[in-house]
């Protein structure tokens, strides 16, 4: 994140909590903690935060837990692909070959 989404979080902030402090102070402070952060992840954690809470968040609220996001999008994907394969599996399943199921019996009483 850079300084301006930093500043455009903080427009956000200040919207909904006028007592926010967006000075350039904390400005620089957040940047320290949000420069490595996705811009998208934290104002989607600030609009949840907002929706909830009565007070303005603090940096782990707009922080959130992004290793968790990450992780749940991820399982997501990997649900998503999976009810797929199985889809794809229904439809190109088939029945045994007539006397199929007889022949397997038939082996294993030999056994």
């Amino acid at each position: 994140m850079n300084r301006a989404e930093v500043i455009d979080l903080f427009i956000e902030i200040k919207q909904e909590y006028p007592q926010f402090n967006d000075s350039d102070e904390e400005i620089d402070r957040h940047l320290k903690y949000l420069k490595d952060f996705p811009f998208d992840a934290a104002l989607h954690n600030v609009e949840q935060h907002i929706k909830t809470n009565k007070w303005p968040p603090g940096m782990s609220e707009i922080r959130g837990s992004l290793g968790e996001q990450i992780e749940r999008d991820r399982m997501k994907s990997f649900t998503q692909e999976y009810f797929a394969e199985r889809a794809r599996a229904r439809e190109e399943a088939c029945p045994p070959p007539p006397g199929w199921k007889e022949a397997v019996y038939a082996k294993l009483k030999r056994a």
